[in-house]
């Protein structure tokens, strides 16, 4: 599947943009907050998202949606709304969290239960993955997933990361600890992949 990427700054939201074949990822705004709180509010998100809360209580969504501008603006982190291209409704986040000093960030996603097994993961991950490489000039971008979460694995493989190795009871989750599994892709090897032209 290629993916057609359109990128431009918004300047209504000091923010940036990008446009996918079916998909919009934009910066978000405090009226997603309860739409937020209801996806990312699914058990099964939370479990297998070491930073999402369960029960997601009232206010964290707009806690979490009150830090992305200072966090763009000091170049540390640039979150995405992933949202339906057409009927512009929310469908989940994903986002690049960024280390300036050596040029790379990790990448960072959920949808919302409802969305999965439609390719919409994959498709605003190679847009991310694009964004941080040709926008931010990154030399590195890396993932990672709990063992269990196969279908996260998936995603990271589709769009071109290598997998690199596991860690093994690397994470604690609800006093569980997690075997992590750990994928990257360099810029040279985003460029002379395939999975990005269009």
């Amino acid at each position: 599947m290629t993916v057609e990427y359109k990128y431009q700054w918004d300047e209504t939201r000091q923010y940036p943009s990008i446009e996918t074949e079916r998909l919009i990822l934009r910066g978000f705004e405090n009226e997603d907050a309860g739409e937020v709180q209801r996806l990312a509010g699914d058990k099964a998100i939370a479990s297998t998202t070491l930073r999402i809360p369960h029960p997601y209580e009232d206010g964290v969504a707009e806690k979490w949606i009150g830090t992305h501008h200072e966090d763009f603006e000091q170049g540390k982190v640039v979150d995405f709304a992933i949202t339906e291209r057409k009927a512009g409704y929310l469908i989940g986040a994903i986002g690049l969290t960024i280390n300036k000093e050596h040029e790379n960030a990790e990448l960072g996603y959920w949808l919302g239960r409802q969305y999965w097994n439609k390719g919409y993961c994959t498709e605003a991950a190679k847009a991310v993955l694009r964004y941080g490489f040709e926008e931010l000039g990154l030399n590195r971008i890396q993932a990672q997933h709990f063992k269990r979460n196969a279908a996260s694995g998936r995603v990271m493989r589709a769009i071109g990361m290598l997998y690199e190795g596991r860690l093994r009871q690397h994470l604690k989750k609800w006093n569980k600890f997690e075997d992590v599994e750990v994928y990257g892709i360099l810029k040279a090897e985003y460029e002379a992949t395939k999975v990005f032209k269009l």
